[in-house]
C-alpha cells in the first residue's frame, strides 16, 4: 500500500504544481528554465507512476486487498459504457476540432470518466486511493482552470479531419483495451469480468 501512496503524492502532485500555485511555477520554470524544470516534473510524474504500478500491482497480487463495498456485477455494464468515449476525448486533446472546443478540457473529461467507471466496478481499498484520487485531482484541476490560464497543450494542427480522427482512433483503443490490452496490462478482461 506505501508504495501506492507514494505513487499518487507524487504523480499527482506534480500535476497539482499549477492547481496549487501557478506564480510559483512559473517563477520556477523561469528559474530553472522550460527544459529544467520539463525535466523535474516529468521524472516526477515517471517515479511516481511507476510507484503506483507495482503499489497497485503487489496489493493485487498479495490478495490482501481490503473490501470497502461490493458493486453490483451489473455495475460492470455502465462502466464499460463510460469507458466508450474516454479514449475518444483522450485524442482530441491533441487533435483541436469541435470535440475538444465543446468539451474545453477533454483530457481532464477523460480522467474523470475512466476513474468514475473504474469506482463502480472496484471497491477495494486500493482502487477507492487510485481511481478515487485521480477522480479528486481532475475535479480539482478543472475548478481551478476557471481561474487561472491553462498550459497549452501541444498537439496537431488543427485541421478538418481531427474529429474524425479522434472518433475513429478512440473506438480502435477502446476495442484494443477492451479485448486484448486491458488483460495483457492489466490481467483483468472486461468482458470476462461481466456476467
Amino acid at each position: 500500500m506505501l508504495w501506492l501512496i507514494v505513487g499518487l503524492i507524487l504523480f499527482l502532485g506534480a500535476h497539482s504544481v499549477s492547481i496549487v500555485d501557478v506564480q510559483w511555477r512559473d517563477r520556477m520554470v523561469t528559474r530553472l528554465g522550460p527544459l529544467a524544470w520539463n525535466a523535474a516534473y516529468g521524472l516526477t510524474a515517471l517515479i511516481g507512476l511507476i510507484a503506483i504500478v507495482i503499489g497497485y500491482g503487489e496489493i493485487r497480487a498479495s490478495g490482501a486487498a481490503i473490501l470497502l463495498y461490493q458493486p453490483p456485477i451489473w455495475m460492470r455494464h455502465i462502466t464499460l459504457l463510460l469507458m466508450l468515449p474516454v479514449f475518444v476525448l483522450l485524442l482530441a486533446a491533441y487533435l483541436p476540432g469541435r470535440i475538444q472546443r465543446v468539451t474545453k478540457h477533454p483530457m481532464l473529461l477523460a480522467v474523470k470518466l475512466w476513474a468514475f467507471a473504474h469506482l463502480l466496478a472496484n471497491g477495494t481499498l486500493a482502487d477507492v486511493l487510485l481511481f478515487g484520487g485521480f477522480l479528486a485531482w481532475a475535479v480539482a484541476d478543472r475548478i481551478s482552470l476557471k481561474r487561472r490560464t491553462p498550459i497549452p497543450v501541444p498537439g496537431a494542427p488543427s485541421a478538418r479531419f481531427n474529429d474524425g480522427i479522434a472518433l475513429g482512433g478512440g473506438l480502435v483503443l477502446y476495442l484494443l483495451f477492451l479485448f486484448w490490452l486491458h488483460q495483457a496490462l492489466f490481467g483483468v478482461a472486461p468482458l470476462g469480468a461481466v456476467g
